[in-house]
């Protein structure tokens, strides 16, 4: 089953989303956080220990192809790892190019009832 994703613009309402979910018993494990500016990314996740998609969720080929990539290739790998299509992670990419930051939540059974 695909992930659910919300693209935010106000990262003190991501937060705030992100507590909510967790409040409802969603594990950290299964919530993501994901933009073009590494430190907002970082910032964000840290203020409410959720993670960012780095090694464990990307197999080894991809990670290492990542590294010769430009940013938005390494976004666009990222969305495919979790669950996304091409064409979805184009589009998103996109949305990220604009400033948005997405919120990816993997437990989708949880989070449908949440967000």
């Amino acid at each position: 089953m695909k992930p659910i994703l919300r693209e935010y613009t106000n990262d003190e309402k991501l937060m705030q989303d992100v507590t909510s979910l967790k409040n409802q018993g969603i594990d950290n494990k299964d919530i993501y956080i994901l933009s073009h500016d590494d430190d907002r990314t970082d910032r964000i996740a840290n203020n409410v220990n959720a993670n960012t998609i780095g090694l464990s969720e990307q197999d080894f080929k991809n990670v290492i192809s990542n590294i010769f990539s430009k940013q938005g290739d390494e976004l666009r790998t990222k969305l495919k790892e979790i669950g996304f299509s091409q064409q979805e992670a184009e589009e998103y990419e996109e949305d990220m190019d604009e400033g948005k930051v997405l919120l990816i939540v993997t437990d989708t059974q949880k989070a449908q009832e949440i967000l």
